[in-house]
């Protein structure tokens, strides 16, 4: 195994305090940063791959404790990441979850971090979310969450939207409804996601009756949608990306990574690029994903992050060690290791106070 021995003595010190970060000063511009730009930060998301919240949140806190993690390459799983967790290096942490609630207890050992949560709830039943808590727990789980760090930093996802027998037009106008009502005073914004036909899933959507919507019928429903938040004058709806153009109706479409709420959250301007390892669809800016496909037991029909078979993800989950710097598996002879090279985003001239 082959490890870069580029890295400065404070990443491996193990009862780490918030350190004074180290900085590089571009005078003529260097890497896509404009000259005269201190860089110093980034973004860890945590996981657009799986539920880190619900399912490995002791691995997460272990790997906070430790200061890096280890990250596999999906396309070449002998090619290994070295991502610095420490908070003088991370300027925020995105969380995305539909069960955060083992985390919850624990939240205090992230004092020294900026976080927010995107946090999925949707009103589908257990036979097409088959491992979740009930709806009204989740929604429970969501208020506690939102009364603990703040509900700017707590995003509804609804999401994916999608419509058959059972879940038609009127069923979702209604659901969208009831949930809004509840979660009013609890988050500012709503992101919607409209189902996609992933080549793995559609032999599971067609045994459903699972159909994306057509454009007149996603027009029906969001009309509805705009119209139950036009009650609540704090929430905001967004589209989760530019793939459906909702602008005539007044719903822009945005990003669940964001440069806006970052910005709002840290207190100080960045500089951030679109994040191109993402559908040319999507919106968000620029992060570090340390999360793992085929790990997520919440058991969604529609995932597009698990590819394999039920016995594959059990598989795979099997191989779980909450202390290893992997989140599946364990460093093997012949995976090579490397420091992965973030292009950080603080930008020190601009100030946003």
């Amino acid at each position: 195994m082959h490890f870069s021995e580029t890295f400065p003595d404070f990443l491996f010190r193990k009862n780490r305090v918030p350190l004074k970060p180290p900085s590089k000063f571009y005078p003529s511009g260097r890497n896509g940063i404009p000259g005269g730009i201190k860089i110093q930060f980034m973004i860890i998301s945590a996981s657009r791959r799986t539920d880190i919240p619900s399912f490995y949140s002791s691995w997460f806190f272990n790997r906070i404790k430790e200061g890096y993690v280890l990250v596999s390459n999906p396309f070449n799983p002998k090619m290994l990441s070295r991502v610095e967790l420490d908070p003088a290096v991370v300027d925020c942490i995105v969380f995305w979850t539909k069960n955060p609630a083992p985390m919850m207890d624990k939240l205090d050992l992230l004092k020294h971090y900026k976080y927010y949560f995107q946090f999925t709830v949707n009103p589908y039943g257990r036979e097409i979310e088959h491992n979740l808590p009930g709806l009204s727990q989740r929604i429970d789980l969501f208020k506690r969450l939102s009364e603990r760090i703040g509900k700017e930093k707590v995003i509804w996802r609804y999401d994916p939207v999608f419509i058959n027998a059972k879940y038609n037009i009127a069923f979702h106008r209604e659901a969208f409804a009831q949930i809004a009502e509840k979660l009013q005073n609890y988050t500012e914004k709503c992101m919607l996601g409209f189902i996609d036909s992933y080549p793995h899933i559609r032999k599971v959507m067609r045994k459903n009756e699972i159909k994306p919507l057509l454009q007149e019928e996603m027009e029906e429903m969001v009309v509805s949608f705009k119209t139950t938040a036009e009650r609540y004058p704090t929430l905001k709806i967004n589209t989760c990306t530019v793939k459906v153009d909702l602008r005539h109706w007044g719903i822009p479409s945005g990003q669940c990574i964001d440069k806006e709420l970052v910005e709002r959250i840290t207190g100080y301007s960045i500089i951030a690029g679109k994040d191109k390892n993402q559908r040319g669809v999507c919106n968000c800016i620029e992060s570090i994903d340390i999360g793992a496909y085929d790990s997520c037991l919440n058991g969604c029909l529609y995932c597009y992050a698990i590819k394999g078979n039920s016995p594959t993800v059990k598989t795979l989950v099997g191989k779980h060690n909450p202390h290893s710097p992997l989140m599946i598996g364990e460093i093997n002879e012949g995976q090579t290791i490397k420091e992965r090279k973030v292009k950080s985003l603080r930008n020190d001239q601009l100030s946003l106070f």
